[in-house]
């Protein structure tokens, strides 16, 4: 199977989601960097790392059978030469269901790699219903 190039780090982030929504592993794997090092949090979830782990959870969440679509707000962009950070606001819509869920924030690092740009960090977590108060003053917590 001959891997695609990515030649943006946008070209990758479009893939990663048109992978999802296709509910292609093969599609969302060729995405990842060739790396053990890699990481993968999904929103509630444990950190993942590495290509066995990351590509299992994918196949579990392609496998429960929902069509999901993306609608991304609020990126936001810092790119450099070989690397790339991108945060999102995913909505999420689950095709055949009435309500969508509250939105998921998520952090995409790509690396450039001899094979284009590869996705080595997706971070995804829950986020309150209405993501337009961010910003504003919130309790004291230590992280």
């Amino acid at each position: 199977m001959k891997r695609v190039i990515y030649t943006t780090p946008q070209d990758a982030e479009a893939a990663f989601y048109e992978a999802i929504e296709r509910a292609d592993l093969d599609a969302m794997m060729a995405v990842w960097a060739d790396d053990d090092d890699i990481v993968c949090v999904h929103p509630g979830g444990t950190r993942l790392s590495g290509m066995a782990q990351v590509r299992e959870s994918w196949r579990r969440i392609f496998a429960n059978g929902q069509t999901l679509r993306f609608q991304l707000r609020q990126e936001q962009s810092l790119n450099g030469m070989t690397l790339a950070v991108r945060s999102v606001y995913e909505q999420i819509a689950v095709v055949g269901e009435a309500q969508a869920p509250d939105p998921v924030i998520a952090t995409n690092i790509y690396l450039r790699t001899a094979s284009g740009w590869r996705m080595v960090v997706h971070h995804a977590s829950p986020t309150p219903a209405n993501p337009e108060t961010e910003g504003k003053p919130a309790p004291k917590t230590l992280h």
